[in-house]
């Protein structure tokens, strides 16, 4: 913006007769007052001058130095105007007419006069109405003095043969009683009244976190008395954050030596309370550092916040940086903090035209909506994130592209939706542009009609305009953020769930990712078939107590249709449901639902505490896998909140990955429970009883998920007192080998029932083994008839097919084997088989295992027949069960690695006769 040179012409030699007085102009409209200087009527009180050098860097040092001026002066008041002003007219002095300026800060009884002297005064000032200016709306030349127009309450012009100086004056307002700025001492009795004192808890946190001294005004104020929360950690009561701006965590902000900001304080009674707070760290004679914090209400943030000062302008920073597009109306934020710097927007423009209220919104990806990101004076946790359509925005013709002044929204209502309800009336609104692209829109608003006029547009369409580019770096810097945390989380996310096929496992790390990441809340739907209804299969809250009441209110409903199309899309049910419980439960508290009235607050702490946790937005996403909806995730948040597009966008990929797996794990539990029922037909369904013999059977797998392989046992009645036993071994182990195992344990059934002997079955099982052809696989079989005697003993008949020989252990001790090795079963057609008679005595012990048991190796060890036979000599007088347990411990033991083969052991023991 230039009133000297236009940039890159060169300045003509001024001549001898410097300025001329045709050349002065005289503001219209404006009443501006030359030659002053000698007869002002008000008293000067203060002087502060300063000279800056024709470089780039300068117009940030006259900034800093116009703004600690006045703030050195108490009058705050009037910063931005002047920096903004001081500002153009530094600029035009130092870089367009390239001579050194000089600012003059005059403080009177009425006001501020600043004057900016150049020492290049030929140039004529393009003037408001003048030819130079009429040319085309875009022109910038002369628009420094149209903001003197706008903003000053008077200014002027003056020329000197080696001058030429530009002032502006600025009265200090007036301020009404009660409003933000300090005003003029008052009168007693025309103070505000206040509803109740006000009340400043004062809470010490020593350096873990943990509160060591809450007072009475704590106490009042979040209802927990002292001995309730001193040890506690202050991150178990506050709810963080509170108030949209707030980007630092509370265990952080706790350890700054310095910090004020809002959030919320969760009361004894669940509700939170927002709460403006003050912190200091400080350290004990001890040197031990603890932090005090000083909090009060949220709307009484006036007792403890300090006026914003921006620091001073290093004069050795590049132009780049003194020419930061939003220093003079924010404050200098940090650049990449975007929510810190649109919450100080919002408050600045609501203090810049003493407004009630402001906010703040960003368009979306595409343009076509506004989104709430920072918000002073409103419902925030109602207002934040939500969304209205660009052309249906809060200007005057319908548009957020336009800036608008509504002197009273109760004669138009619903021209500014996001104010519906507010109780606000007047309101001015800008937009955002970069590159003549909307980005967003900005707005300030009153209780008040009447309160804002064009002028006040103006004002407030500088500051956006001076903050869009600012503001849009920062959402791209976040969106980019973004991106890269949602891949991140994306990765991770995929990693946990692809590492399990547990049903109920998924559907926990679904929820689990979920909250408190993306959502408050979140519950889970499922859909067996495509003829059931969906099912309520999980649900959590990042406040665990609230689980079983969300729970409750949504068994109460019925569950959201499975749609398939993708994308979230709102669920209303929830808090309807929440807020028509918490309204009948409020009344019934309040003795006004015609039924006898129960003690004060008698069960509306858990009611109307889940109403608040679901009485926000709540969105669902269907859940597709394989072109079939096997279920709904459902996420919700607090009270009058609202989504960000960004974790609709990142909760819908991740349902999609979370669909898939939840689909994997249905299918692995299906197949499991399919494999495992036929694994359990391969077994005995159970040992029958025999009288006079005791038999233990002990079978162990291997193989993850597998109950039955390639080994194998059996004991069933054969005819009247006679029972066949078997103990077996397939070649190999898994499913093949299980088939042969049904095959044969089948079979020996089937035959011995038929009356045949024990060589004779064999034959013909071996016969079917190699029907099977290239399924079939070679078979040891230790198979026997066992007959019980009137004497006590037992008689037995096997046929050991080359299977490990059964051991004998004896009363004494001594182990022997029972039977004589013959060919194993599956290998050639024609065998000679025969069958040996073993009597056991009261007392003996039969032992019969598989291979697993004998060719348990540890390295290159092994436990042999040799180490199986000394482990049973010392099960003497031990029961059938205990010797079948001895035996497996002594395996288990003998190597630390895992078994790689089945294993069964079968022990028959006869037992002595009872004495008197």
């Amino acid at each position: 913006m230039t009133t000297g040179l236009i940039p890159g012409e060169q300045p003509p030699d001024p001549g001898p007769t410097g300025g001329l007085p045709q050349q002065r102009r005289e503001p219209v409209g404006h009443g501006a007052v030359h030659g002053e200087r000698g007869s002002r009527s008000s008293v000067i009180t203060a002087r502060a001058a300063a000279s800056f050098e024709p470089v780039g860097r300068s117009v940030a040092s006259a900034r800093s130095f116009v703004r600690d001026t006045l703030q050195g002066w108490g009058q705050a008041d009037i910063v931005d105007d002047a920096v903004v002003l001081t500002s153009e007219l530094v600029t035009n002095a130092v870089v367009h007419a390239g001579t050194t300026a000089d600012v003059v800060c005059l403080r009177s009884d009425d006001g501020v006069r600043i004057e900016v002297a150049d020492h290049y005064p030929e140039r004529e000032v393009p003037l408001q109405g003048s030819p130079a200016t009429m040319g085309s709306l875009d022109r910038e030349g002369g628009r420094g003095l149209q903001l003197c127009a706008a903003l000053a309450d008077r200014w002027g012009v003056e020329y000197t043969p080696t001058l030429k100086n530009v002032w502006f004056h600025l009265h200090l307002p007036e301020r009404p009683v009660g409003t933000r700025a300090a005003g003029p001492s008052l009168p007693v009795d025309v103070l505000p009244l206040a509803d109740a004192r006000v009340r400043v808890a004062v809470v010490q946190i020593d350096r873990t976190g943990a509160v060591t001294s809450w007072n009475e005004d704590a106490e009042e104020l979040f209802g927990y008395p002292a001995d309730q929360v001193i040890g506690k950690p202050l991150t178990d009561l506050a709810a963080w954050p509170q108030t949209p701006g707030t980007n630092t965590g509370i265990a952080e902000a706790l350890q700054l030596s310095r910090w004020e900001g809002s959030y919320g304080m969760r009361g004894a009674n669940g509700r939170i309370t927002p709460v403006y707070a003050s912190h200091l760290r400080v350290r004990d004679a001890g040197g031990e550092p603890s932090t005090v914090c000083l909090l009060v209400r949220d709307d009484e943030r006036a007792v403890l916040q300090t006026p914003l000062r921006a620091p001073a302008s290093d004069s050795s920073s590049s132009e780049s940086q003194s020419a930061d597009p939003f220093e003079v109306f924010i404050g200098s934020p940090a650049p990449d903090d975007l929510d810190g710097l649109l919450q100080r927007t919002v408050e600045r423009a609501r203090d810049m035209l003493d407004a009630d209220a402001a906010f703040l919104l960003l368009a979306t990806d595409d343009e076509t909506e506004l989104e709430v990101r920072a918000s002073t004076g409103l419902p925030s946790a109602r207002q934040r994130f939500a969304r209205v359509p660009v052309e249906a925005g809060p200007g005057r013709y319908g548009s957020a592209r336009m800036p608008a002044v509504h002197d009273d929204l109760a004669v138009v209502p619903g021209a500014v939706p996001l104010l519906n309800g507010t109780g606000m009336r007047s309101v001015v609104t800008v937009p955002l542009k970069v590159e003549g692209r909307l980005t967003g829109s900005l707005g300030v608003a009153a209780e008040s009609a009447g309160r804002y006029s064009n002028e006040e547009a103006l004002r407030l369409q500088f500051a956006a305009d001076r903050i869009a580019l600012a503001v849009e770096s920062a959402r791209l810097g976040e969106l980019e953020r973004l991106r890269r945390g949602s891949l991140s989380f994306l990765v991770e996310a995929s990693d946990l769930l692809a590492g399990t096929l547990d049903r109920d496992q998924t559907l926990a790390l679904m929820a689990q990712m979920t909250v408190p990441t993306l959502a408050t809340w979140c519950a889970v739907y499922t859909i067996a078939d495509q003829a059931s209804d969906p099912y309520l299969s999980y649900v959590l809250h990042e406040d665990e107590e609230l689980i079983d009441g969300i729970k409750s209110l949504l068994s109460k409903i019925a569950p959201p249709d499975p749609v398939p199309s993708p994308g979230a899309r709102v669920w209303t049910a929830p808090g309807e449901l929440a807020h028509q419980a918490a309204l009948r439960t409020s009344m019934r508290d309040l003795g006004l639902s015609g039924g006898p009235t129960p003690p004060l607050r008698s069960g509306i702490g858990p009611t109307l505490t889940t109403a608040s946790a679901v009485g926000g937005e709540t969105v669902v996403l269907p859940l597709v896998a394989r072109n079939r909806v096997i279920g709904m995730l459902t996420l919700g948040k607090p009270t009058d909140e609202h989504f960000r597009q960004e974790i609709l966008e990142l909760a819908e990929d991740l349902s999609r990955r979370a669909a898939l797996a939840l689909d994997n794990a249905r299918l692995y539990s299906e197949r499991t429970a399919i494999s495992q029922s036929l694994q359990r037909s391969l077994l005995p369904p159970e040992l029958p009883l025999i009288d006079g013999v005791e038999v233990e059977v002990i079978y162990r797998a291997a193989g993850e998920g597998n109950e039955v392989g390639g080994d194998f046992y059996d004991l069933f009645p054969i005819s009247d007192g006679a029972y066949g036993f078997a103990i077996g071994d397939v070649c190999g182990t898994g499913p093949n080998a299980a088939a042969v195992t049904g095959l044969a344990r089948h079979a020996l059934r089937l035959l011995a029932r038929e009356g045949l002997s024990g060589p004779a079955v064999l034959e013909r099982l071996n016969s079917a083994i190699l029907d099977e052809g290239a399924r079939s696989r070679f078979l040891t079989l230790l198979y026997g008839e066992m007959r019980p005697q009137e004497d006590g003993s037992a008689e037995l008949k096997v046929v050991c097919a080359g299977h490990p020989l059964p051991l004998r252990l004896r009363q004494d001790g001594t182990v022997e084997p029972a039977a004589e090795p013959q060919p194993l079963l599956g290998v050639i057609e024609d065998l000679e088989l025969y069958e040996e008679t073993v009597t056991l005595d009261p007392g003996d012990v039969l032992l019969c295992v598989t291979d697993g048991v004998t060719e348990r190796r540890e390295g290159t060890r092994m436990l042999g027949d040799d180490g199986l036979a000394d482990v049973l000599t010392t099960c003497t007088g031990l029961t059938a069960g205990a010797v079948a347990a001895r035996i497996m411990r002594a395996v288990e033991r003998f190597a630390s690695d895992a078994p790689s083969d089945d294993m069964a052991i079968l022990a028959m023991r006869v037992p002595e006769p009872h004495t008197d």
